[in-house]
């Protein structure tokens, strides 16, 4: 996931802002890491690039 797409990404719930936590990255794209809610309290999980935004409930689907 490219870092400058935090500027247009919001929580799928709430549509509030998201916090990256970042476990690995290449070439300033973050490969594994997560995109918190802080009001909703769940992580979105960030896997091989790509951020999974689907609702906590429809997520392992």
């Amino acid at each position: 996931m490219k870092k400058n797409l935090m500027e247009i990404l919001a929580c799928p719930i709430c549509k509030g802002e998201l916090q990256l936590k970042s476990t690995e990255e290449k070439d300033d794209e973050v490969v594994t890491g997560s995109l918190h809610c802080r009001k909703c309290k769940f992580d979105y999980p960030i896997t091989d690039y790509i951020p999974n935004l689907l609702p906590p409930e429809l997520q392992g689907k």
